[in-house]
């Protein structure tokens, strides 16, 4: 499909995004470095990785958490919280409003096992009376001016239950005033395993009518991103995986957006984005820790050069700075076309519905 897709306008309480083209919450992935090379990528919208509300606030007064972190320069920047006791939540929104950020979301979505057990994250879904007082919290603490947003799966399962549920605490954090859902097309009970259900997706949306929904799952290449769009209706996508060591998504996707053909980053274009993510981190987190924190974005970025398996091992065995940028002059130096990354299988069911829907699409 290389049509023009109409761009709608996608606003976030008081901000309206350039394009419906956002960076999910991603643990141990979205910090500040990751979110300003996203940024100047082309993504609309960043979200730091999500943050437990009870270490927030058991912070002493004057200092933060290193993910607390954002920069002045970053506009708009979500915050996500997640917990288990309602409580704790209003106070910690309240902290990472302070912190700088625009938006606080919460996460309902989360399915790993640790976060599972400890009552957080998408164990929620299967407790909407508790879901809707976090959000009444979160809603009622923090100001008017700073909109509030939900991240949630599907359900926890595939019965009949967890969707009422799903849609009681999808109308009810509506009717307290959110500003925005992110609705992921997994269940809880999936995990990352099989297809995302972009029909629930579209199902949500048309539900939803003006309100703001934005979609996410199996969104691991610009065609997907766009497809997602085009099929369910929503709003925007959230770019989560898809998106680590990646950041050209969002600069393609808006291509194709417009109608445009897209190719992927050259290797001299991804040495300088790679170069300046480095920089950004060794400023943020110091010689010492820069390199294990950049370890697993190399490992992403070489699936975009031409030689990927040997670039996937040097970045692995770098351990100074040095190091990495010896990797950056020995295997970056000589130009040659870039690769688009391996994606997963696509979603077959999303793909009839595209094929249903071409004739519909602006």
């Amino acid at each position: 499909m290389t049509s023009e897709t109409k761009i709608k306008p996608v606003s976030l309480g008081p901000y309206q995004l350039k394009s419906p083209l956002c960076q999910a919450a991603l643990s141990g992935y979205s910090d500040y470095p990751m979110r300003v090379i996203a940024a100047r990528l082309g993504a609309a919208y960043t979200l730091c990785e999500v943050m437990i509300d009870r270490l927030i606030n058991q912070t002493r007064q004057g200092k933060q958490l290193s993910m607390m972190y954002c920069h002045p320069d970053e506009f708009p920047v979500g915050g996500q919280l997640m917990g288990s006791e309602p409580e704790e939540f209003g106070p910690a929104a309240q902290k990472l409003v302070d912190a700088g950020f625009h938006v606080i979301d919460i996460n309902f979505g989360c399915p790993v096992k640790k976060v599972m057990s400890r009552c957080r994250g998408g164990y929620h879904l299967g407790q909407p009376e508790v879901a809707l007082e976090i959000i009444s919290r979160v809603r009622d603490t923090v100001p008017d001016s700073i909109p509030v947003t939900l991240k949630m799966r599907r359900g926890i399962d595939d019965s009949s239950a967890s969707e009422e549920n799903f849609f009681r605490i999808f109308e009810g954090a509506y009717a307290r005033g959110l500003a925005a859902i992110t609705v992921h097309g997994r269940t809880v009970e999936q995990k990352y395993v099989g297809s995302s259900k972009w029909e629930f997706l579209r199902q949500v949306k048309q539900q939803a009518g003006d309100r703001i929904v934005v979609g996410s799952g199996d969104l691991f290449s610009p065609q997907a991103c766009l497809d997602m769009l085009r099929v369910t209706g929503v709003d925007g996508v959230s770019i989560a995986r898809g998106a680590i060591g990646n950041p050209w998504i969002f600069q393609q996707t808006e291509r194709l957006l417009r109608g445009e053909s897209i190719t992927p980053p050259d290797v001299h274009e991804q040495r300088t984005v790679i170069a300046e993510h480095f920089a950004l981190a060794r400023e943020f987190y110091g010689e010492k820790k820069v390199c294990n924190t950049m370890r697993k974005f190399g490992i992403f970025y070489s699936e975009l050069h031409p030689q990927r398996k040997a670039v996937r091992d040097a970045f692995i065995a770098v351990k100074t700075s040095d190091q990495w940028l010896n990797v950056l002059e020995q295997w970056y130096r000589n130009n040659a076309p870039g690769c688009f990354p391996p994606v997963e299988a696509p979603n077959p069911l999303s793909l009839e519905a595209v094929a249903a829907a071409s004739g519909e699409a602006h």
